[in-house]
């Protein structure tokens, strides 16, 4: 089963993010995320054998307590950059806690086999892939045209396990267990 470790966004949230997305949509054919599956990703875990799933439940589980996270989306960009870009995302900011979610719970899962993330964790959601060289020029002038990046914000209180199963519509997403701060 492929996992990965997330934190759900609120229905306004979602609402003002799909709002964008339809704006945008339409100027460029690139891989767009369906807004429901939009999520704050904290960690991806990969392949993991079904057998051990309590096992990796019971480390997520014994992450130290915090307190709730503020969390505000604006801004846009692109991995690695705007000239060859492979993402499109809406940025997130948050305090440093969310950073030290992300590198607790990969020292955490680390003590399992599972691999350390060799990059800086940077949070951000993924409004698209880009698998193609595309002229984005249309992209690049809708998004100079937005009245705001201003998408919104929320307290996050807790993150989820969610098994990935991918699908002809995109992949699908299914809460495997919950894990309150």
């Amino acid at each position: 089963m492929r996992l990965f470790t997330a934190i759900d966004l609120p229905k306004d949230l979602l609402a003002s993010l799909d709002a964008l997305v339809q704006r945008l949509k339409h100027t460029a054919r690139i891989g767009w995320s369906p807004v429901a599956n939009l999520h704050l990703t904290t960690k991806f875990i990969g392949e993991w054998e079904e057998a051990r799933l309590e096992e990796l439940k019971k480390a997520l589980g014994q992450l130290p307590k915090r307190e709730p996270i503020a969390v505000r989306v604006r801004g846009l960009g692109f991995f690695p950059n705007a000239r060859s870009p492979r993402v499109f995302w809406a940025g997130v900011e948050a305090p440093r806690e969310l950073v030290t979610l992300a590198g607790q719970t990969d020292l955490a899962l680390s003590g399992l086999g599972i691999t350390i993330e060799g990059r800086a964790y940077t949070p951000h959601l993924t409004l698209a892939r880009i698998k193609d060289t595309l002229p984005l020029d249309s992209l690049h002038q809708a998004i100079a045209q937005l009245p705001s990046q201003e998408l919104g914000g929320f307290t996050a209180d807790r993150f989820y396990l969610y098994q990935s199963r991918p699908s002809p519509s995109g992949s699908v997403y299914t809460r495997l267990a919950e894990f309150p701060f």
